[in-house]
């Protein structure tokens, strides 16, 4: 598995070189606990960029046309039949695997850290567990899942809930 972090956010954003350090510990880890919890059979490759407020509603504007920002965004390279479902690659062509290391291009990730420290106040839980949330949320899309319907909604939801459990950031996390 290959995560790739980069950090695209204002000064006035800055985080302790311990708590960059946790945190970037945590995404790789719910990523590698989202992951195991679809089974996917192939070695990954996921991007995420942390960023601020501003950074992300640009993003959302030219990706999404909402004038706003966000907390998380999703860019998932693979267009899923059945969400989770990682048998239609059997059949697919190279183009779904880096050239260099033969993993699975899984997309990209974007996190607003700002609205993240937001919402963790809101929610009444810690930073970093929204951090995982988030990460745990957007890893669900990456995999072909959505959230339009109820249905999916409470899907997403449980399915969230049982990846951060497995890892251990319940909403008592620190």
């Amino acid at each position: 598995m290959s995560v790739f972090i980069s950090r695209e956010y204002e000064p006035t954003l800055s985080f302790e070189s311990t708590m960059q350090e946790r945190m970037e510990t945590i995404i790789r880890d719910v990523i590698d606990g989202a992951l195991e919890y679809v089974s996917c059979p192939y070695e990954s490759t996921v991007e995420v960029i942390l960023t601020d407020n501003v950074s992300i509603r640009v993003i959302n504007q030219e990706n999404r046309n909402i004038d706003a920002p966000t907390d998380v965004l999703s860019f998932p390279m693979l267009k899923y039949d059945t969400p989770g479902d990682f048998s239609f690659l059997e059949d697919a062509g190279v183009e779904n695997f880096d050239p260099d290391s033969g993993e699975l291009l899984l997309g990209d990730i974007v996190i607003s850290l700002e609205r993240a420290m937001t919402q963790a106040e809101e929610f009444g839980h810690s930073f970093l567990r929204e951090v995982a949330f988030l990460t745990a949320h957007s890893m669900l899309h990456l995999f072909g899942y959505d959230h339009m319907e109820d249905e999916e909604r409470l899907e997403m939801e449980r399915m969230q809930d049982e990846i951060l459990s497995m890892k251990g950031y319940t909403r008592d996390y620190e």
